[in-house]
C-alpha cells in the first residue's frame, strides 16, 4: 500500500489528510510540505484516503463531499504536487494502532524528514494518534511533525463544514473566499431521456461526482471541456414536470451552440448566476417555453 513512497528521492516531506474540497486550509498543510521540501532538495508527496473515513466508521454522520477523489486529486495537482497517494480506507485500515501507521511511513520512505498535518488532526485506531503522539514519534523516528495551524477569514475558521453549508444555501462568493478557488461540480456526462433534445434544447445529464450540491434551480454556468470554456445554461432538481411525483435528483446541462457527442466525457460547471427556482409546469409546451426564458436570460447574463 505504501510501496510507491519507497520510489521517491529522498528526504521525503509528507502531507496527510483527507482534504475535501482542497479548502485554504487543506492548502496550507499541503504548501508547508512543498515549501520545505523545496528547500531541502527534497520531495513533497500528499497523502489521501478513499473513501471519507466517516463513511467507514461512521456512515449516518458521513458528510456530504464537496469534491470526489478524482476531483481532489485534480486540484492538489493544480498546487504544483506530484507525489500522491491514495490509501484505501476501510475497517482493517482503521483498526491500525497510530505507532504502526507512523513506523510504516517511516519504513517506506528514504528517508521520511516530515509530516505536515492540520491542527486537528487524528489518527489510528479509535482516533488515538495526534499531534502529541505524532511529536513523540517523530523524536523517536527521527522526523519534524508539523501541525499546520488553522486559516481564519473574517475570525472565521476554514472548514469544509463551512463550505458546506454555504454550497447548500447557494451562497457561492462565502464557498468562493473559504476555498481559495470557484465551488465547481465536476461530472461524467451520462445518457439521459433526450427529453431535451426533444424540446429543442439537448442537454447533458452529469453524473456528478460531488455530493454536496447548491439548491435547486436554474442557474446560466460556464462549463469546462475539452480545455475550452463553453457557456450554458444548468437546471438542478427533480424535474417535476416529467416526474409528478418527484424523481431522481440530477443535473442538466444545455450548452449554447454546441451539437458535439460528449458522453462520457468529464465537465466542470461553474455557476456564474442563479436564474429561478425549480418549479413545474403545466406541460411540455409550458416546459419548452420555460427552458426559452431560462435560455435567454443566461445568455444575457454571461454576455
Amino acid at each position: 500500500m505504501l510501496s510507491g513512497l519507497s520510489k521517491l528521492p529522498g528526504p521525503v516531506f509528507l502531507s496527510i489528510g483527507v482534504f475535501d474540497g482542497v479548502h485554504l486550509g487543506h492548502r496550507a498543510v499541503i504548501r508547508r510540505a512543498l515549501d520545505d521540501a523545496r528547500a531541502a532538495g527534497g520531495t513533497a508527496a500528499v497523502l489521501t484516503f478513499d473513501p471519507h473515513p466517516l463513511r467507514i466508521l461512521q456512515p449516518e454522520h458521513a458528510p456530504r463531499l464537496l469534491t470526489s477523489t478524482p476531483h481532489k486529486l485534480r486540484l492538489i495537482r493544480a498546487l504544483g504536487v506530484e507525489a500522491l497517494l491514495v490509501i484505501p480506507f476501510d475497517r482493517r485500515f482503521a483498526a491500525t494502532p497510530p505507532e504502526e501507521f507512523i513506523k510504516a511511513l517511516r519504513d517506506a520512505c528514504n528517508p521520511l524528514r516530515e509530516i505536515c498535518v492540520g491542527h486537528q488532526w487524528s489518527f489510528g485506531r479509535n482516533r488515538a494518534g495526534n499531534l502529541e503522539m505524532l511529536r513523540r514519534l517523530g523524536d523517536e523516528m527521527g522526523f519534524d511533525e508539523v501541525g499546520v495551524p488553522a486559516v481564519e477569514i473574517d475570525g472565521r475558521i476554514v472548514s469544509s463544514t463551512l463550505i458546506r453549508g454555504a454550497v447548500q444555501a447557494g451562497d457561492f462568493e462565502t464557498a468562493r473566499r473559504f476555498l481559495g478557488r470557484e465551488y465547481t461540480i465536476l461530472g461524467t456526462v451520462v445518457e439521459g431521456d433526450h427529453l431535451g433534445r426533444k424540446l429543442g434544447f439537448p442537454t447533458a445529464n452529469l453524473a456528478a461526482h460531488n455530493e454536496q450540491f447548491p439548491p435547486d434551480g436554474v442557474y446560466a454556468v460556464e462549463a469546462a471541456l475539452r480545455e475550452r470554456r463553453c457557456k450554458g445554461v444548468v437546471n438542478i432538481g427533480v424535474r417535476p414536470t416529467v416526474h409528478a411525483s418527484g424523481g431522481e435528483r440530477v443535473l442538466e446541462l444545455h450548452l449554447f451552440d454546441f451539437e458535439e457527442n460528449i458522453y462520457g466525457e468529464e465537465v466542470e460547471v461553474f455557476f456564474r448566476h442563479y436564474i429561478r427556482p425549480e418549479k413545474k409546469f403545466g406541460g411540455l409546451d409550458e416546459l419548452r417555453a420555460g427552458i426559452d426564458r431560462d435560455v435567454r436570460e443566461a445568455r444575457a447574463k454571461l454576455h
